[in-house]
């Protein structure tokens, strides 16, 4: 182990609760990445204390999550969550427990989390604590049920989705019996909110190797519940450097027959990442005709040109190569990079022509605009003028 756990305040949590004579410990992710030697966050304690003694022992708690026992304990000005050892019953909902049971035994509450390498405690000390082998598969770099498989994608199919997502980030092989109970209830996970969905496969994406989270993917059956997801890449060892981030769904859409509308309806884009999908969609389609001209590079961002351009290369088996350099190079070389650069205002059109204003305005200004881009007349008021007023007189 490389790096130091937790925060002072969060360490004073777990003393606080230890003196007022509960059991407290650090669990969850951050004490998984603190095993394999990465830095910790979003620190996590659980205790033998109910909620409402945890709320006695400190002074300024929030109730975030009560019902399912997490209080936000502020220490040092720092949020802390802090949540009471439990047991849960089934999901009818597909969602959260019908009910939530309060335990003292720490085993009973580790025993109820998905992943034997997300069920490691550690104490304020630092010692490990590993009742279901997670320090050993986090060796072996194995993704592994804790106890029968079946019955943890039972209580809660999004589950499967985590096990890709853990896939992909930590490019971990799943372990045969739970790639199996993976197969066998995928078609629960059609129970499972979408926006749950979306928020797995955003992080799935996030990680190093999502082809890998894709091949498993296929393996269970996926490209049947979600085609748009699973079923765009005919070999993912080419489109795996295009999976990242919101790269990543550009890449799901550039690669099917989906439209942006289709993808971001369906998986509940956000505005941002709607438009950014419209941009690539459309840059896509220039792409398909000619190289991309002065005009593409001033109109859309460098990311969506970029992308667009390596799946281009890709599915054509492009020899000449662009680079995201190159775009840069080529945008940033330029003659404006915004309207608000050019030497002339539409109250200069006005002048120059001795017309009213009109729709006919905002026409010009875009015509010099492209002019201007594609050199065809410097960024110069005096050169503008006589390129508008030479072109203007050639209209009538």
């Amino acid at each position: 182990m490389t790096t130091s756990f937790g925060s002072a305040a969060s360490h004073q949590v777990v003393q606080q609760l230890q003196s007022a004579g509960y059991e407290a410990v650090f669990v969850g992710g951050a004490v998984r990445d603190f095993a394999l030697g990465k830095a910790p966050v979003d620190i996590d304690i659980a205790t033998s204390a109910t909620p409402e003694q945890v709320k006695s022992v400190f002074h300024h708690t929030v109730d975030i999550g009560i019902a399912h026992g997490t209080v936000l304990v502020l220490m040092q000005n720092e949020p802390i969550e802090v949540t009471t050892y439990r047991t849960e019953s089934t999901y009818s909902d597909h969602r959260r427990p019908d009910q939530v049971y309060y335990v003292t035994s720490l085993k009973e509450d580790l025993q109820r989390r998905d992943f034997t390498i997300n069920a490691l405690a550690m104490t304020s000390e630092g010692e490990m604590i590993d009742l279901f082998g997670g320090l050993q598969d986090l060796e072996n770099q194995l993704i592994r049920c804790v106890g029968c498989p079946a019955e943890r994608f039972g209580e809660d199919a999004l589950r499967i989705f985590r096990a890709l997502r853990f896939s992909a980030v930590l490019n971990f092989r799943i372990e045969q019996e739970t790639l199996q109970a993976m197969k066998g209830l995928s078609h629960e996970l059609q129970h499972i909110a979408i926006e749950r969905i979306k928020v797995e496969m955003d992080k799935l994406l996030q990680g190093k190797y999502p082809a890998v989270a894709f091949q498993y993917g296929r393996e269970i059956g996926l490209p049947t519940l979600f085609p748009d997801l699973f079923s765009s890449f005919e070999r993912l060892d080419v489109y795996a450097p295009f999976l990242h981030a919101r790269h990543g769904w550009a890449a799901l859409l550039l690669t099917s027959d989906a439209t942006p509308a289709e993808i971001a309806n369906n998986y509940k884009l956000s505005n941002e990442e709607k438009r950014f999908l419209k941009q690539c969609h459309e840059a896509a389609c220039r792409r398909s005709h000619r190289k991309f001209n002065d005009l593409d590079l001033y109109h859309f961002s460098v990311d969506v040109l970029d992308i667009v351009e390596r799946i281009h290369q890709v599915q054509h088996s492009n020899k000449e190569i662009v680079t995201r350099e190159d775009l840069w190079e080529r945008k940033n070389n330029l003659p404006i990079q915004h309207r608000s650069e050019l030497s002339f205002t539409g109250n200069d059109l006005l002048k120059w022509s001795g017309r009213r204003g009109g729709k006919w305005t905002s026409e010009w200004i875009s015509k010099i605009e492209e002019a201007v881009i594609c050199r065809q007349v410097e960024n110069d008021a005096k050169a503008i003028k006589e390129w508008f007023l030479y072109e203007i007189s050639s209209e009538k």
